[in-house]
């Protein structure tokens, strides 16, 4: 084994070590809640905001559900602020954890994550933007390990993270709006939210269907031609 994939390594199980130790010595396990958000982050203008994106983006970064930042954000903030907000955390916690895999850990992940990222590869490797997208209106999956195996993975940065963006809005705007203090029934605001979440699943999971019936109708149409083949280049062939 290479030098260089050793001190990787080994770089990285010490940041991680570090980030754990710092997380449990300091009072951020518990500050992602209401309480916090109350005392440092709503009603303080520009310095609320950030604050709330540079705790967003870290949490998220570290497999903190994105949904929890989304929820709190629409807390903190108006529904429509609260979802650019909660989107745009969610999107800093992408990078880190994609450019931290690409940069830093690639080599030690991928032995983790080979198979999985193979799998991303092969799913996003005609369509990367709108397969990135269809990946993240889906609610199911790990956002953390989708980071990862795609950062592992042979996909550009701007498809991934411009098709994150973009996928990330739907369920945002859902639990921001579960979250936000917007004067209507209980009752209605929930109903509009699983109205919505229902909505976006059920886009994914059509648009996944799609998507795999065109990529299994092209692998039948390659393989009766790749089995043509050799017949017809035989018949030119004879006199």
């Amino acid at each position: 084994m290479k030098a260089r994939v050793i001190l990787k390594g080994l770089a990285l199980i010490l940041s991680l070590a570090l980030l754990g130790y710092l997380f449990n010595a300091s009072d951020l396990g518990s500050s992602v809640n209401e309480a916090w958000i109350d005392a440092r982050v709503r009603g303080h203008g520009v310095n609320g905001a950030l604050l709330f994106l540079l705790m967003g983006g870290l949490f998220t970064a570290i497999g903190l559900p994105r949904q929890i930042i989304a929820f709190l954000g629409g807390y903190a903030f108006s529904v429509t602020l609260g979802t650019l907000l909660g989107a745009l955390a969610a999107l800093v916690g992408c990078m880190l954890s994609f450019f931290y895999a690409r940069f830093f850990g690639r080599d030690l992940l991928r032995a983790r994550l080979g198979e999985r990222a193979g799998r991303f590869d092969r799913f996003i490797h005609d369509h990367p933007f709108s397969m990135t997208v269809l990946i993240r209106l889906l609610p199911v999956g790990s956002n953390l390990l989708t980071n990862l195996a795609a950062g592992v993975s042979s996909i550009r940065p701007a498809y991934f993270l411009s098709g994150t963006a973009l996928g990330y809005l739907p369920q945002t705007l859902v639990f921001a709006l579960v979250g936000s203090g917007v004067h209507i029934a209980p009752t209605l605001k929930l109903a509009l939210a699983v109205g919505l979440f229902l909505v976006s699943g059920a886009l994914g999971a059509y648009l996944y269907r799609h998507f795999r019936h065109g990529q299994s109708l092209d692998a039948k149409i390659d393989a009766e031609l790749e089995e043509a083949a050799p017949s017809s280049h035989e018949s030119t062939r004879q006199p």
